[in-house]
Formats: C-alpha cells, structure tokens, sequence
C-alpha cells in the first residue's frame, strides 16, 4: 500500500514540529512539502487567512484540527476540501493519524453538531435555490429527471411526451440538451449517468 502523502499547516512552530514527528513515526504515512494526498491544518481558529492557505495547497483532502469552528464556515470549508474535522483539546495522537489515514481514502469524519448543520444547509439551498430554478442537488433539471425516469422505465419519446404533457420535440432537446451538457453518448448513457448521480 501506498503511504498518504501528507503536509502539516500550523501557525505555531511547535504545533508544526509535533504533528510531523508524530506523522513521520507512521509507516503509512509520508510528510511532504509537495502537493500531498492530505492536508493537516492545526489552528485556534478558522479564518479567510487560513482557509486561503488552504486553497493554495491544492491537496486533495483536508483534515482540520482546531479549538473554535462556526457553523457558519462549514461550507467554505468543505469548498476547500476539508474533509475531517477535530476539536483540538480532545484529538490525541492516535485520533489524529487515524484521521488522516481515512482522509487518505476519501472518508469523511465531522463531530455530530456539523453533520447536522450541514444537512440543513444542504435542505436550505435545495429549497430556496434549486428548487425555484427548477434544479435537484444531483444537478440536473427536474424536467430532465422526469424524462430520464421514463426512459429508464422503457418508455419511448412519444409515449413520455404524452405523460409529461409535452411535445416530442420537447422531449427530445431535453435529452439532447442533457447529453450534450454531460458529455453522455445515448439515453442508456444518461439514464446511467442519473442513476449514479442519485438523480432517478
């Protein structure tokens, strides 16, 4: 297996020192100053600064540990790719390099009180932005599901131009219009393409 490629970010030299000794002594775990798999950012707080050096590191996931985190930077930090997030006081060393190693492999690990913040903002945007526009959290258009749904079904043009109540040429520059968009070769294609996307 693979080390994860890991750099430390901390304002405090001490703090820095620390978490790369303790990385280092990981047989699975290799410290860089390159782009690495996973950033370890180790901060009192949560700022534009901060989540500015975060975006310049390009890494690919970011485990976050901090004393003081707002809900209400959830989101731009989960834009920079943090994927983990710790409270400082109560993250020992074993939690830490755990968090990592997990992070290496794309898991995400947030304290309760933020899962949950973030399943409300998810609901809030879906409600008060996608939806009025006519869009789902899948990213697709909510006519486009209607129609790859049929079509999934085996329904042929004419047939879900009649239960939408639209016309066949509707039908097809939804498809065409989605294919095109996505990149996608055929309504098998689509509908496969919907499907993972958790869209139908």
């Amino acid at each position: 297996m693979k080390p994860v490629e890991v750099s430390v970010l901390a304002s405090d030299p001490i703090t820095h020192a620390g978490a790369v000794s303790l990385l280092e002594a990981h047989p699975d775990v290799r410290v860089t100053d390159l782009v690495p798999d996973v950033l370890l950012v180790m901060e009192d707080h949560v700022t534009e600064a901060v989540l500015g050096e975060i975006r310049a590191a390009k890494a690919s996931h970011v485990v976050l540990v901090v004393e003081h985190f707002r809900e209400s930077d959830l989101m731009a930090a989960l834009e920079c790719g943090v994927v983990a997030i710790l409270p400082r006081r109560e993250t020992g060393g074993a939690e830490l390099v755990t968090a990592v190693l997990a992070a290496g492999d794309g898991t995400a690990n947030l304290p309760p009180r933020l899962q949950g913040a973030l399943l409300a903002q998810v609901q809030r945007m879906r409600k008060d932005v996608l939806e009025p526009n006519g869009l789902t959290l899948s990213g697709l258009a909510a006519r486009e599901c209607d129609v790859l749904r049929l079509v999934a079904e085996g329904f042929g043009t004419e047939e879900i131009a009649a239960k939408l109540c639209y016309s066949e040429r509707t039908v097809k520059n939804v498809l065409y219009g989605l294919m095109t968009r996505c990149g996608l070769n055929n309504r098998a294609h689509a509908v496969a393409y919907a499907l993972r996307a958790g869209a139908i």
